[in-house]
C-alpha cells in the first residue's frame, strides 16, 4: 500500500486508548498479506509474523501502539450537553471550539463549546479552562440523545487528513499510526528479502494510559530483542533542541539506560552505511514510551527505540514528513536483515 494512503486510512481509524477491538481487526485484515501469520490477542494486539529462514533463528519483536486519545461520556444532562473524561494526555487549551465524534449507538458530531470572548471576565481570559468544566453540544435535546449516547461511550477527535506540499501530512493519531505505516513499509521492503531472524511485527494497545498491551505482549512472547517505533516531539518554535527532533531529517535514535547499547550503535552503523540521515536524542531515563515496559520485560529484553517527528503532538492536526517514516523503515529494515551471528554478536555488546 503506497505510503500517503496508508496514513490517511489507518489514521482515519478510531482506536481511543482501551478501546481499540474494531481498529484491531481492521488493521490485521491491511497487513495479513504482508506477513506469514496474523493474530489478535486477548488485549486486541495485533500480531503478525514474518517467519526466517533459520529454524534456530532469533526471534525481533518490531511494536508500535495503535492507539488515540480522547474521551469517556461521563455525564449527559437534561439539555443535551455531555461531560467527558480524558483518556491520555490532553491539553484542555487545544479542546475549545474543537470538532468531536461521540460513538454511541450510531455516531453523532458534537463540538466542544466555547465562551466568546465579549462575555468572558477580564480574570478569566487568560486562563485554561479545566476538562471536567467543558461540555459537546450536539444540538439534541437530553431526552432524544440519550436515546443514543450512554455513560462511558468512547468520544474521538473529528479530523480530516490533509496532504501538505506533497511531503508533509496532518490528521489526528499520527502518534503513533505513523509507526504502524513504518511497519508496513518494513514488510513491504522485506517481501523479497531472506532473513533469518523469525520478524514479530505488533501493533500494540493502551499504551497512552498503561503500556498493559506491551506489557502483556511482550512477557507472553519473549523475544531476543525488540526494536520500538513511536512518535517524537517535531520542531516547533516553542521547543528546545534538546526535546524536539527536525521533521525531515530522519528518526531519533534514542540514547540511555532505557536502550541497550549495542543495538543503538549497530542502528547508527546501518544509518550511516545506507546513508539515510537519523538524529540522536538522549534519554536519561523513563523514555515515555513502550520501550521502558519493555526492557524490562520477564528477564529482560534488549530495546532500541525509534521515533518519529511529529509536530503538534496529541492534537487533531498532528503533522509528519513522509520521508521520516520512510528513513526510519530503512533502517530498521537493515537491522532485521543481520543474520542471527550477527545479531547474537550486538547483543552480546561490551564496553570493555
Amino acid at each position: 500500500m503506497e505510503i500517503t494512503n496508508c496514513l490517511e486510512y489507518l489514521s482515519g481509524l478510531v482506536a481511543v486508548t482501551g478501546f481499540e477491538a474494531t481498529a484491531a481487526a481492521k488493521i490485521a485484515e491491511t497487513f495479513k498479506d504482508y506477513c506469514d501469520e496474523v493474530r489478535i490477542d486477548k488485549f486486541f494486539n495485533v500480531i503478525f509474523l514474518k517467519k526466517g529462514l533459520n529454524k534456530s533463528a532469533k526471534k525481533i519483536l518490531v511494536t508500535a501502539h495503535s492507539d488515540e486519545i480522547g474521551f469517556l461520556v461521563n455525564s449527559i444532562d437534561d439539555k443535551g450537553f455531555v461531560g467527558i473524561s480524558p483518556m491520555g494526555g490532553i491539553d484542555s487549551k487545544i479542546l475549545l471550539a474543537q470538532e468531536v465524534i461521540i460513538h454511541g449507538r450510531e455516531d453523532i458530531t458534537g463540538i466542544i463549546g466555547a465562551m466568546p470572548p465579549h462575555l468572558m471576565k477580564p480574570e478569566d481570559a487568560g486562563k485554561a479552562v479545566k476538562i471536567k468544566d467543558l461540555r459537546v453540544d450536539t444540538g439534541l435535546k437530553g431526552a432524544e440523545l440519550k436515546k443514543i449516547v450512554s455513560i462511558g461511550d468512547v468520544v474521538s477527535f473529528k479530523s480530516s487528513f490533509s496532504l501538505m506540499n506533497k511531503t508533509k501530512a496532518s490528521g489526528k493519531s499520527f502518534d503513533n499510526r505513523t509507526g504502524i505505516v513504518c511497519m508496513m513499509e518494513i514488510l513491504q521492503g522485506l517481501k523479497d528479502i531472506n532473513h533469518e531472524n523469525d520478524i514479530i511485527f505488533m501493533a500494540s494497545t493502551q499504551e497512552e494510559t498503561s503500556l498493559a498491551g506491551i506489557t502483556t505482549a511482550a512477557f507472553s512472547m519473549k523475544p531476543d530483542a525488540a526494536i520500538v517505533i513511536d512518535a517524537g516531539h517535531g520542531d516547533i518554535p516553542e521547543l528546545s533542541k534538546d526535546v524536539s527532533s527536525i521533521a525531515g531529517k530522519g528518526p531519533e535514535i534514542a540514547i540511555g539506560p532505557n536502550l541497550h547499547q549495542g543495538m543503538v550503535e549497530k542502528l547508527f552503523e546501518l544509518g550511516k552505511d545506507i546513508c539515510i540521515p537519523f538524529q540522536k536524542m538522549v534519554e536519561s531515563g523513563d523514555t515515555g514510551t513502550e520501550a521502558w515496559a519493555t526492557q524490562v520485560s520477564g528477564c529482560g529484553i534488549p530495546t532500541a527505540l525509534l521515533s518519529i517527528p511529529v509536530r503538534y503532538m496529541h492534537t487533531a492536526v498532528e503533522t509528519v514528513n513522509l520521508e521520516d517514516i520512510k528513513y526510519t523503515a530503512r533502517i530498521i529494515t537493515e537491522f532485521l536483515r543481520l543474520s542471527s551471528e550477527k545479531l547474537e554478536k550486538v547483543l552480546e555488546w561490551k564496553t570493555i
